[in-house]
């Protein structure tokens, strides 16, 4: 991809970071610099609503964590992550269809947005699950890590402490990534960096 010639297919690229890193931020920068963007958090909300998914974690976890009939994201991140082994199963029920949606979701956008600047997903848990040989490039970013728990603590998640356990640290992400920003400034200055990237993708 990076030949000196300018590629005429958007480049694929994974979007990870840390809680509180500024993800879903750099997602909307992207899209405002002309990127097509998803975010895979929002890919498995959308599985949460679904038949078959909920019935599944009903199942497994009791009615309790989705009272009248809608997932409770909050009860249900304290019992999946109570234990490896229901952490362990919900993965393994979420990530293949997530994988799934997000290739249809490619294939799609190629189709329809074939001028796009890349196709960004936003996935969190992206080394944690294999899934960075799936794309051309990726994308972390880094935060100061009291920024971070404000910014945790101020959204309301669930469990953060079990959440960051089964996560590389910031510094194991940056070191695996094809490119690093470090989020520590302003949004015009998150887009700048983001926007060089983007640059530098497309020759």
């Amino acid at each position: 991809m990076w030949g000196g010639t300018v590629s005429t297919v958007p480049p694929f690229i994974a979007l990870t970071g840390g809680i509180g890193s500024g993800k879903s931020t750099a997602l909307a920068a992207l899209e405002r610099l002309g990127a097509a963007t998803i975010s895979s958090d929002a890919v498995v909300h959308r599985l949460y609503g679904t038949d078959a998914v909920r019935a599944a974690v009903v199942a497994q976890f009791g009615p309790e964590v989705a009272p009248d009939g809608v997932i409770d994201r909050g009860a249900l991140a304290v019992r999946a992550f109570a234990t490896v082994e229901n952490r362990l199963w919900l993965e393994q029920l979420l990530w293949p269809r997530v994988r799934q949606e997000v290739s249809d979701w490619r294939a799609r956008t190629l189709h329809e947005r074939p001028e796009s600047r890349a196709l960004v997903v936003e996935v969190p848990l992206l080394f944690e699950a294999g899934g960075e040989h799936h794309y051309d490039a990726t994308i972390a970013v880094i935060a100061d890590e009291q920024v971070r728990a404000r910014r945790a603590s101020s959204r309301g998640h669930q469990a953060v402490a079990e959440r960051e356990s089964r996560q590389l640290s910031q510094e194991e992400k940056a070191s695996l990534s094809t490119f690093v920003v470090v989020n520590d400034g302003t949004v015009d200055e998150l887009e700048h960096k983001l926007s060089e990237i983007l640059a530098m993708l497309r020759v």
